[in-house]
């Protein structure tokens, strides 16, 4: 309850701009605790989640001690501050890794679910990724909602919101393909021979006519 409500007063620490002070290695680190915060819903890192609890409040803390630092504290120690978002980056970095193999492992194992929570956590460079997150969306359209950074994806290009179109139209069986191409075949015969028969027709019309023409004349001869 305490770690709670310590969390709750800290959380306004991220609002603000991050600290200046070392801000190469800070910045990375205050920009992704909320997404690594979400990994929380994930049910492969619920053995995480006393490890993530205890990162996000020490970001929170190393956060407000850049801050009194940058406004002239002199009770805090640059140097500890430069250790503790050290140690902070590795953690970061390993949420960040084991947030990469997550994303790789739902697509080998085409788990639909995790896959959708994964890449809407903000660890997951999505623009890079952009080709293989859609592609994994299209294979698997019905199960995969799309959501967050897909839909995104869909309102943002116009090539994936045709796709998108086309993915939900209803998917003809082999027969139905078969029936169709019979069709379309059968169509075309019908066509090609109307086509014969109109050019018979045609040939007939100008030979009766070729017929009387001479008829005619011959008629008009005097005897």
């Amino acid at each position: 309850m305490i770690k709670l409500v310590i969390l709750s007063l800290l959380a306004t620490l991220l609002i603000a701009d991050n600290p200046k002070v070392y801000s190469a290695l800070g910045d990375e680190i205050y920009e992704n605790v909320e997404n690594i915060q979400k990994l929380k819903k994930i049910f492969k890192f619920s053995k995480f989640e006393q490890k993530i609890d205890n990162y996000v409040e020490d970001v929170y803390k190393a956060k407000e001690m850049g801050f009194a630092i940058e406004s002239g504290d002199t009770t805090k120690d640059k140097k500890v501050y430069l250790k503790t978002i050290r140690e902070l980056s590795k953690t970061n970095d390993f949420f960040l890794r084991a947030a990469n193999n997550c994303y790789k492992n739902a697509i080998t194992n085409q788990d639909n679910k995790i896959f959708t929570k994964i890449i809407n956590t903000g660890l997951i460079d999505t623009k890079k990724n952009k080709d293989e997150i859609m592609n994994y969306y299209f294979s698997n359209s019905k199960d995969v909602n799309a959501s967050g950074i897909i839909q995104q994806f869909l309102d943002e290009d116009e090539k994936f919101r045709k796709k998108h179109e086309a993915s939900k139209k209803p998917k003809l069986t082999k027969e139905q393909i078969q029936e169709a191409k019979i069709k379309r075949i059968r169509e075309k015969d019908k066509k090609k021979q109307e086509s014969i028969k109109k050019a018979l027709e045609d040939k007939l019309i100008k030979k009766k006519s070729e017929i009387r023409k001479q008829q005619i004349e011959e008629l008009s001869k005097p005897r």
